[in-house]
This record gives structure tokens, sequence and C-alpha cells, in this order.
């Protein structure tokens, strides 16, 4: 009894934590159209050559654990409803669903390039180009790069001095395996871009106090050489392990040269706000989508 009245306080704890965060440093602005609701970050919002956006759950067509707006393709939800969403989203952004590019992701670290050959593939060729991928890149005005999550953090990129935008998926695996790293030195070596001005924004994801972790995660990371004190936190009462991945990829962003304002969190945790999004670690496997998308206008 005492240790179930410990967790329930704990989680009360970390609730009331999280609504704290969410209503006092976020920077995501909330978007509304008739039928889905989205947010953005307020500094990538104020660009005029890009758009982007952050599903919620709010809007769409999708029944069940997948209700109600699910623009997840690999989630297990009926493909009818998923491409009704799609369209929704798409009228929302005001682009077509053909523009929007998400990959099968994999927690591997492996690039997309979404260029000129790409799009000349057929749709069976683009599917298979994009499987196994857990981050886009692309030039091409008009291209919505785009992964989905449901816990796992998105990071969204974009570089104004050669305007390239990337979406990049990062769970822990992705996250020690320096996803958001790797796809920062990609825009480098390939499009010249210059990471002093790149800006990027952490999406709506699990947060430190909701992941818990076991030792062997603990392990990975250590690993990896991250100062660990700025990542990692125990539970007072269970002496288990919780991992911050937002401010791990922040690290990354950081390292690879983007400078501290140019970086935004939303401080969002998906688990503990799971009404609003969705939560794999609450709904299971089986369940909705995020998607979190950039673009640069035509």
């Amino acid at each position: 009894m005492t240790t179930m009245i410990s967790s329930f306080l704990w989680m009360r704890m970390i609730r009331m934590k999280s609504m704290r965060n969410t209503s006092g440093t976020t920077k995501m602005k909330k978007l509304k159209s008739n039928t889905v609701e989205m947010l953005q970050f307020s500094g990538l919002s104020g660009e005029c050559n890009i758009s982007h956006f952050i599903t919620t759950r709010h809007g769409g067509v999708s029944k069940g654990n997948y209700a109600a707006l699910n623009p997840g393709e690999y989630s297990g939800d009926d493909p009818v409803a998923v491409r009704m969403n799609r369209q929704l989203l798409a009228d929302a952004v005001g682009i077509s669903p053909e523009k929007i590019f998400a990959p099968f992701q994999v927690h591997e670290a492996e690039i997309g390039y979404i260029d000129t050959d790409f799009l000349s593939l057929t749709e069976t060729g683009q599917k298979d180009e994009m499987n196994g991928k857990d981050a886009l890149v692309t030039d091409i005005p008009g291209i919505c790069v785009a992964v989905s999550t449901a816990d796992c953090v998105p990071v969204l990129v974009y570089a104004p001095d050669k305007k390239v935008v990337a979406a990049i998926h990062a769970g822990w695996r992705g996250t020690v395996k320096q996803i958001v790293a790797k796809t920062i030195g990609c825009m480098v070596d390939r499009y010249a871009c210059d990471p002093l001005q790149m800006m990027a924004g952490i999406a709506p994801s699990i947060g430190r106090e909701a992941f818990e972790v076991g030792e062997e995660v603990v392990g990975a990371f250590r690993a990896t050489g991250v100062d660990m004190n700025r990542i990692m936190t125990r539970n007072s009462l269970t002496g288990k392990a919780h991992i911050d991945l937002w401010e791990a990829n922040r690290i990354q962003l950081l390292q690879s040269g983007l400078p501290e304002d140019g970086i935004e969190v939303s401080g969002i945790c998906t688990y503990l706000h799971d009404n609003d999004f969705f939560s794999a670690r609450r709904l299971g496997i089986k369940s909705g989508r995020i998607l979190s998308g950039i673009l640069i206008k035509e």
C-alpha cells in the first residue's frame, strides 16, 4: 500500500510540474483550422520562408486509440482514416498530401534526402527509399519533410542561409546513436549550411520525469560520453533512473554548432498530456502518432 501511495504522489507531483512548465515556459503557438488543431514554435513561425507544424489529437476521423487526428501511416490504423486525416492536415497547411513525406522509422541513425532524383521515383520507389530512415532533409520548396512520433522526440531544423530543412526522429536509441548530430553534419557537408545560423525546435515528446529507464539504457547513454548529470536523475522514491531526452538532443544541437538562442524546446510531455498528444507508453504501440513537419515555402 505504501508503494502504491508513493507512486501516486510521485505521478501527481510530476504531472503538476509538467503543467507548470507547459503553461509557463513553452514557446508553442496553437493553430486551429475548422478541422484540425496544430502547434508551432514561436521562433520558427517567425521565419517567412518556411512553414511547420506539430499535430495534436484534436480533429480528424480515427477511432479508439487512434482518435482522432492520426496521420501516422505505419501505426496500424485504418488506412482510409489515415488518408482522410492526411488530407485534413494538408488542407490546413496549404499543400497537397502527396507533398508530405514521412519515412518508415526504425530507431537508427540513417538520413534520407528528398531531392530531384527521389522525386523522379515511383510512389513505391519513394517508400522503399524512405524505409529505415529516421531523418529527412530537403532543399526543394513546397516539399514537407516530417516524422511521426508517440513519445519519441521530433526535432525540426531550418538552415536559413541555404534554405534547407530537416525533420528528425530521435527516440532513446536514435539519441544514443547521435541522429540529431549526424543530421546537422549532413546538412553542413551536403548543402554547406552554417550551423551558427540554424534554428531548431524540439517538439512535444516524453519528458524526463515520465521517462523511467533501466540500467542498460543508462549504460548506453553513459557510453556516449554525455554528461550524465545534465540528462539523468533518479526517482527519490524508487531509485529508478529518468533520462531527459530533450536535454540530450539539445546538447547534440549545441555541440553541432547551433547557437543556444536558436534552439526551442516545447517542454510538453506527451505521456502526461495524453489527452492532447498520442503516447505509446499510455496507449500501447497500436495507437496514433503525432506528425511534425517542416517545408520551405514556394
